[in-house]
């Protein structure tokens, strides 16, 4: 099997009016996402910023949640805030990767924005019981990733959508759905149409 790591990418993604932004870590998305990477069998789940202070925020969260009153109060919550780590950018984080898998990750991208999909989700079920690479599986902030990291990705996941032309999920509950789409359990039948 290979490994799965998920990244936060909170730079460079786009703003609203399609402008290059750094954006706001938040802690429903640690939370949320490290919950469902812990269920789904993530390695990691990085939180990527530039801005130091928001690494500092993100480090408090995780340390309250890690030691003392907040571990004591919540254990699950401190089980699944174990695999997150914060790193500073894209390329760090692919580094530290590779440091704990021993080989450079894939790179898989996600996006609202409907493209054209290199890969499938049974694709990368498959890539994953394979095992040949670790996965870095990247989500983006704000109004999504930019092109130039979209650019970088060895694949492109399908993007998700409803019954409607309304497409504006949260990133955590993006994740969770791709995350369950790639990780979950799967009855035979379903495994079989993959």
């Amino acid at each position: 099997m290979a490994l799965l790591y998920v990244a936060l990418l909170h730079f460079p993604v786009y703003d609203k009016n399609g402008a290059v932004v750094t954006s706001a870590v938040t802690h429903m998305d640690i939370h949320d996402i490290a919950r469902s990477g812990r269920t789904f069998g993530v390695r990691r789940f990085y939180i990527v910023t530039p801005v130091g202070a928001l690494r500092d925020l993100a480090g408090r969260i995780l340390r309250h949640w890690g030691t003392g009153h907040g571990a004591e109060y919540n254990r699950t919550r401190k089980d699944a805030l174990e695999i997150v780590r914060l790193t500073e950018d894209l390329d760090d984080t692919i580094i530290d990767v590779e440091h704990d898998a021993g080989a450079p990750p894939l790179l898989l991208v996600t996006s609202a924005r409907t493209r054209r999909p290199t890969i499938t989700y049974g694709g990368l079920r498959r890539l994953i019981r394979d095992g040949v690479r670790p996965l870095l599986v990247l989500f983006g902030t704000g109004w999504g990733l930019t092109e130039e990291v979209i650019g970088r990705a060895d694949h492109l996941l399908p993007a998700i959508t409803g019954i409607d032309t309304y497409n504006h999920l949260s990133v955590r509950t993006a994740a969770g759905i791709i995350l369950d789409r790639v990780c979950g359990a799967r009855d035979e039948l379903e495994e079989a149409r993959t």
